[in-house]
């Protein structure tokens, strides 16, 4: 059949003479040959790659396999091959023939024991042996969800590898993981039956016309991008992938995956790597490309949870429960939409943001880069006096337009008002006319534009690439890990976080929009109380907490709802003091658990009367107040730093006295005792803010404490059990004067201490923390659902 094939094509005047044809044969594998993508991509980017090559000197089989059986899985397959298509260019007549001959050369296969897979490999040596072909190579195309990805590289691997002088390309789908331990994981099993260069992950994204021209078009236009592309010039950075099509039909999919790792930790994160990479010397050396590429991964500072505002839409819900058969009380807290805020900590990069976006159920479907530069000038004459297209006023941009939206092509698009850049034009042809048509609020004659000459699919294009070997279209190991690694924290930390829910579609309007503040991203809109379902925030059994805890007001929610709450509460505190007495005395703990709300009141309450607050340290750690352990370090860098605080209001712990630190004798606690007793009426504090460690103890008093747990002195030395082990603390008798008292408790890993203190009594010397009972004030526990309910 083969050498029917060939000649064939000779007398067509397809191919080069059997003599010049020396380059060997390709077997290209299509593992799930019968599967969705398989249907709509991979059989036709594979008829585009045999159109291409089919002069090239190799020849070709193309084999199918799936776990079917031979007679349903070859007409499934057959059915697929009968309806592909040439490109429009292409002559009908070659066309016919070029489809005939492929079908010929194609042939299913059940591919489920490892006996399958050794009649393979036989049958495609008896092949050669019989056409007097040499091998060149193998392409195995795994077209199969990633569990089965293990025993099918096993059965390669033992029994049908090429001979050796022959090479093997082993083609991965995504996902690649789920996280950076799972990942790991799938990379470890893969590493031990292929070799990384026999490996070829796919990400369609790089695929695109208008991914792949990024760095191209960098390169070609370094004489006008080189001053430019840099943190001086850029003002910022969209990366943005929309989508109109909700999750119906993907939710089990999607319930595992959400948006962030469907779309941001793959797609747009590749093409956020070709805008960040320092360019290669040379674009053609693949080790230099993927190096360039890893860099500029681990120059990503990391993100937190506020670098994203997360939403889902409304229908999302029904959706998973009607496919999954979930109970009407399920909960899914999976995202739809995300907008993540990346920044580098390279120095071109330094201080621009990146801003990642992408959604189902949005308002229009379109992708694209946009860098848009900052803009010093102002135009004191109106636009109609001169050339608007090269004004100085309007925007300056370069965008890479992926496809679809309003220009329904792949484009690039630079203002005419930078400079008119340098464009392969075997490739990319100008573009003029369409007056009519806007991108980003400016018509097209504001931009020189240029889309391809020939539109090619991005699996078409990648199926070449793969033929070629060129590594730098494709994820290695070591950049797939590097990738997890910056977005598996995120990940992490919005595990159990609502999303906002949105309607879909245009009826969104301005509900997605988010803003930057101070490095974290925000919505814009408050959410409305139409959209606001209470049993789609929380669990059914959250619906039964108290409003009590130990006998005093629960505050409980979300964390980050819940830190909020907290900001809001003691600033309200603060406002009340001082309206009585003209200044307000707060008192705060250390540890990691305040962190977050130092951090929200820094950014967010700039009516905060700090000019009449005075800070105290509830509890201090005997290091020097520069030490990165020092409690009053944390403070300093997570407050005290971003707020405008009259020095002489803020009150340190003195653990540091002639040169020593927490010596009994130089009488530190007697000394901060005396501040308090000038400064704090009758040693009342308006505001307490404590936390509660997993052995119950509070401020630094802890279990058995020696001191601080009776007795009425103000001020104690402590010992803690883990170092640094002196602590310098305030006492229970001195915390319950406070006017006020609110206890933090945050995180799953309070949970147990946190059920074991709602059933004591007051036991003080075991549970530090069950002494906590203002005499004249009033104590508020502020514990986040994951603390309350594990």
């Amino acid at each position: 059949m083969l050498r029917r094939v060939l000649c064939t094509m000779f007398f067509m005047g397809a191919l080069p003479s059997p003599a010049e044809m020396s380059q060997g044969h390709i077997s290209v594998v299509l593992l799930g040959a019968t599967g969705d993508l398989a249907k709509k991509y991979l059989w036709q980017g594979l008829f585009q790659l045999y159109m291409d090559q089919v002069s090239s000197g190799h020849s070709f089989t193309f084999h199918g396999a799936a776990l079917t059986a031979l007679e349903p899985g070859q007409k499934m397959m057959f059915d697929v091959l009968k309806k592909l298509a040439c490109p429009p260019d292409e002559a009908p007549d070659r066309c016919a023939v070029l489809k005939d001959q492929f079908l010929k050369l194609s042939q299913y296969h059940q591919l489920k024991t490892a006996e399958n897979y050794t009649v393979l490999n036989r049958e495609i040596e008896v092949l050669l042996r019989q056409e007097g072909l040499k091998e060149a190579g193998r392409i195995f195309y795994f077209s199969v969800p990633p569990f089965a990805y293990t025993e099918i590289a096993r059965h390669i691997n033992s029994s049908c590898r090429p001979p050796p002088g022959a090479w093997l390309r082993v083609v991965l789908e995504k996902p690649f993981g789920h996280d950076l331990e799972s990942a790991q994981q799938l990379a470890a099993e893969l590493t031990s039956f292929f070799r990384e260069e026999e490996m070829y992950r796919v990400d369609h994204y790089l695929g695109k016309q208008a991914v792949a021209h990024i760095l191209p078009f960098r390169d070609q236009n370094q004489e006008f991008l080189d001053p430019i592309w840099n943190r001086h010039h850029v003002e910022r950075v969209e990366i943005v992938l929309k989508e109109v099509v909700d999750a119906k039909g993907r939710t089990s999919f999607y319930e595992q995956y959400g948006v962030i790792r469907d779309v941001l930790q793959n797609h747009l994160t590749e093409a956020l790597m070709f805008l960040t990479m320092e360019l290669p010397a040379n674009l053609s050396r693949t080790e230099e490309v993927l190096q360039c590429k890893l860099q500029a991964l681990r120059s990503l500072r990391g993100l937190e949870k506020h670098s994203a505002v997360l939403g889902q839409y409304q229908a999302y819900a029904s959706h998973v429960q009607e496919e999954l058969k979930k109970g009407q009380d399920y909960v899914s807290t999976t995202p739809t939409f995300a907008g993540v805020l990346v920044q580098s900590d390279s120095l071109r990069w330094e201080g621009v943001p990146f801003l990642l976006t992408s959604g189902k159920a949005l308002d229009e479907r379109v992708g694209y880069v946009r860098v848009l530069f900052k803009n010093r000038a102002y135009c004191t004459q109106s636009e109609t006096l001169r050339d608007a297209g090269h004004s100085q006023c309007k925007a300056k941009q370069i965008i890479f337009y992926i496809g679809h939206g309003a220009l329904n092509t792949p484009a690039v698009l630079v203002s005419r008002n930078l400079f008119r850049p340098v464009m392969p034009k075997s490739s990319w042809r100008e573009v003029v006319g369409q007056p009519e048509l806007h991108v980003f609020g400016q018509p097209l004659s504001d931009y020189y534009v240029y889309s391809p000459v020939k539109e090619r699919d991005a699996y078409s294009v990648l199926i070449s690439n793969i033929y070629h070997g060129r590594k730098d279209f494709f994820i290695t190991t070591e950049n797939l890990l590097a990738s997890w690694a910056f977005w598996t924290p995120l990940l992490n930390s919005i595990s159990r976080q609502p999303p906002r829910l949105y309607p879909g579609g245009v009826e969104n309007q301005n509900l997605l929009d988010f803003e930057m503040v101070s490095g974290e991203l925000a919505f814009t809109a408050a959410e409305p109380v139409e959209l606001l379902h209470p049993d789609r925030s929380m669990p059914s059994d959250f619906k039964t907490i108290q409003s009590k805890f130990r006998q005093s007001p629960l505050v409980s929610m979300w964390s980050e709802d819940l830190i909020s709450q907290l900001a809001s509460d003691v600033e309200k505190a603060a406002n009340r003091a001082v309206a009585g007495s003209g200044q307000f005395h707060l008192a705060l703990s250390g540890g990691s658990s305040p962190v977050a709300l130092f951090q929200r009141l820094a950014r967010h309450h700039y009516a905060f009367p700090w000019r009449h607050t005075h800070i105290w340290l509830v509890d201090e750690r005997c290091v020097p107040l520069t030490d990165p352990e020092s409690n009053f370090f944390s403070l300093h860098s997570h407050l005290l730093q971003s707020i405008r605080v009259p020095y002489f209001n803020v009150h340190p712990m003195p653990v540091h006295l002639n040169q020593r630190l927490c010596v009994e004798e130089d009488g530190g606690t007697e000394l901060y005792a005396k501040e308090i007793a000038a400064l704090v009426a009758n040693s009342s504090f308006d505001l307490v803010l404590l936390g509660l460690g997993t052995d119950g103890h509070t401020a630094s008093l802890f279990p058995d404490s020696e001191d601080g747990l009776e007795g009425t002195r103000a001020v104690v030395l402590t010992e803690s059990p883990i170092k640094p082990h002196q602590r310098m603390s305030f006492s229970l008798s001195l915390i319950n004067k406070a006017r006020q008292v609110f206890v933090l408790v945050v995180g799953k890993g309070k949970h147990d201490i946190t059920t074991q203190i709602s059933r004591v009594g007051r036991q003080p010397r075991k549970w530090p923390i069950s002494g906590v009972s203002p005499s004249s004030g009033q104590l508020v526990w502020y514990v986040d659902y994951e603390a309350l309910l594990g």
